[in-house]
């Protein structure tokens, strides 16, 4: 693993070289308190990264209000990107603009790419989603986030290791080849049932739609509710054999 990286600020750079094994550094948080480590995992991020320096990347599902929670807590200017590709469903924008009321100096960005739907139709055809969705998605969501993450050393990422199995390793801090920086993943030894008891303990507000058969929420052409008992994935680009944006893979 690299110990650094060119566009590192100099206090990251001492951290960085520090801390390159990030595998041992994750294993060395405590899981057994009331946030499994999530809430501590974020305290030290906070503290080990420039503020200017991380942000987190949100799609304001179930476990993103977690963490906003959790972030504000210990942050509560910090930075977040929402990626508006422009094909989100009301009731996520309605939810967007519930957290802003509610976690009032928390800096959100709604972020959108570089194409217009119509410039996208115009370019690509339409429906672009159903022809070839990865290009919809590197589109409209990875290269947005990779202009997001260009000047950060750190991305906070609500990845959860019970989610699916490509993502059933993933650590507290993982080397992210793909945007070149630190993805950081403080909720990855929660149960999907912890993130719902969090959150109605904490009365927070979150999308109407998880009460409907969403578990995972993404685009409104690209998701659809799945039954009880399924793949919290399973509804994500039904038919198609696609599991994943494109933000997660390399």
């Amino acid at each position: 693993m690299h110990a650094c990286r060119g566009s590192l600020t100099e206090r990251g750079v001492i951290f960085m070289a520090k801390n390159s094994n990030w595998h041992e550094l994750s294993e060395s948080f405590n899981i057994q308190d009331d946030t499994k480590g999530a809430k501590t995992v974020l305290e030290w991020s906070f503290n080990n990264f420039h503020e200017d320096k991380i942000i987190y990347a949100s799609s304001f599902g179930a476990e993103a209000i977690v963490l906003i929670d959790l972030i504000s807590q210990v942050k509560p200017d910090a930075s977040i990107v929402f990626l508006d590709t422009g094909l989100h469903f009301p009731e996520t924008y309605e939810v967007i603009d519930r957290i802003e009321e509610r976690f009032k100096d928390l800096k959100i960005e709604r972020k959108l790419p570089d194409l217009s739907l119509d410039e996208q139709r115009e370019q690509y055809g339409s429906a672009l989603w159903k022809r070839e969705p990865n290009k919809c998605c590197e589109i409209r969501k990875v290269i947005p986030l990779r202009e997001a993450l260009m000047p950060m050393d750190a991305w906070i990422s609500g990845l959860r290791r019970e989610q699916s199995p490509t993502r059933a390793n993933t650590d507290f801090f993982n080397e992210d080849k793909k945007f070149r920086n630190i993805k950081i993943c403080p909720l990855i030894h929660w149960t999907w049932d912890e993130v719902w008891t969090y959150i109605h303990e904490r009365d927070l507000p979150y999308n109407s739609l998880h009460d409907q058969g969403y578990p995972s929420i993404g685009c409104f052409p690209c998701t659809q509710a799945v039954a009880v008992g399924a793949d919290s994935r399973a509804g994500r680009w039904s038919g198609t054999g696609k599991t994943e944006c494109g933000l997660h893979t390399e």
